[in-house]
């Protein structure tokens, strides 16, 4: 893997992160989301950085192998799901944190999920380490969906 494309799926992922940390670090603190019902298996606030940093390493990596062993239209499309993939991601902070739309985000990160399966689905094909490097994150993701569904079940009607 060339450092020139690490440089860049790092840069990627860390707009990313900022982009949600941003929306992220400020609303959890406020009232209104302190207030929502959550489910006894939440893990505690610190756990999400401890998760998400890692996480967010595996992307870049996963992503710059993926797109070094990838040629022509292979690379390209690759390069789309992994740009839109990253967008979502940071787009569900944004409906969730940002705009205190939890079903809007849980319809957005059942997207998110596709995508991140699509994206594993075609960098394991491109390069099998590249996928393991994204299972992770799709595991993860597939839990805080459920985590979202939980949330938006226990606040209905408020």
């Amino acid at each position: 893997m060339r450092v020139p494309t690490l440089v860049k799926t790092a840069a990627a992922v860390t707009a990313t992160a900022a982009a949600g940390a941003a929306v992220t670090s400020t609303s959890t603190s406020s009232h209104r989301y302190r207030s929502l019902r959550k489910p006894s298996w939440q893990p505690p606030s610190a756990a999400f950085p401890a998760v998400w940093t890692p996480l967010y390493a595996l992307i870049a990596v996963a992503g710059a192998r993926a797109l070094e062993r990838s040629h022509g239209a292979d690379r390209a499309a690759f390069a789309r799901g992994y740009a839109l993939n990253l967008a979502l991601n940071a787009g569900w902070s944004a409906l969730f944190f940002g705009a205190r739309r939890p079903t809007a985000a849980l319809a957005e990160i059942a997207v998110l999920n596709a995508s991140n399966l699509a994206l594993l689905r075609r960098a394991a094909r491109t390069d099998r380490p590249a996928g393991a490097a994204l299972a992770p994150y799709v595991a993860w993701t597939l839990f805080a969906t459920a985590l979202n569904g939980a949330i938006v079940a226990l606040n209905r009607g408020r």
